[in-house]
């Protein structure tokens, strides 16, 4: 399938999913026309998004924060940083506060994934979605919106570990699977180390190394969104 291919599937779903969903931020979300594949990626509104869940299967475990920050015009936009804690329903596995540090004493001060479901389709409306490992992100906000809103969740998305890839396997074609983590591959691109498994951190994290993948990847600055889109 080509570029074009998947973008015309996609937009096909998209207005699949419109039919029969009334008014509200789901249809909102699904109807906003996202950038074409001939867009210069530097006039891209591209939002990095990161997820922090107590395990890695959507059918049964929980998102417990998320964090986000906009690119425009090349730049991060700090101003647009957002991280929020989630509640959950039932409490934290012990396996999954390890990893993330997030207790259940904190959690009690989040809010909902219902009532943040909104706000963050109002954020990524229109936009293309950044992220590392595109999956998580993608499976569990498909499998919340479906649950909420009775509709998939549709957004063009780029990937950061799979454009990583891309390009360490021009220098060596044998790759490591640990070599494509986000801050692994962060440091063959000497950025700094911030502290993993903050959704914050790791959207701010994802947002630098896709402006050090694009420089690599198009030095002269002309590549177009079909250039970088997730396959």
């Amino acid at each position: 399938m080509t570029w074009l291919d998947r973008f015309r599937s996609h937009q096909s779903r998209r207005r699949r999913a419109l039919r029969g969903l009334g008014p509200g931020p789901m249809r909102d979300f699904l109807a906003a026309e996202p950038p074409g594949p001939d867009t210069p990626v530097a006039q891209v509104p591209l939002v990095a998004l990161d997820l922090e869940t107590t395990g890695l299967d959507p059918a049964r475990d929980q998102i417990v924060s998320l964090g986000l920050v906009e690119l425009r015009n090349g730049r991060i936009e700090l101003a647009s940083a957002w991280h929020q804690l989630v509640r959950i329903e039932g409490a934290l596995p012990p396996e999954s506060v390890a990893i993330h540090g997030i207790t259940d004493d904190r959690l009690d001060r989040g809010r909902p994934l219902d009532d943040i479901l909104p706000r963050l389709l109002q954020r990524l409306r229109g936009r293309v979605m950044l992220e590392h490992f595109r999956a998580v992100e993608q499976d569990f906000l498909d499998a919340a919106c479906r649950r909420r809103f009775g509709a998939p969740f549709l957004i063009p998305t780029v990937d950061t570990l799979r454009l990583g890839q891309r390009i360490l396997m021009r220098r060596n074609p044998t790759i490591g699977v640990n070599e494509l983590r986000l801050f692994n591959l962060r440091s063959r691109f000497n950025l700094p180390r911030y502290q993993a498994h903050n959704a914050l951190m790791d959207a701010l994290a994802t947002a630098e190394l896709f402006l050090a993948l694009l420089s690599e990847i198009s030095p002269r600055n002309t590549a177009r969104l079909r250039d970088i889109l997730a396959r």
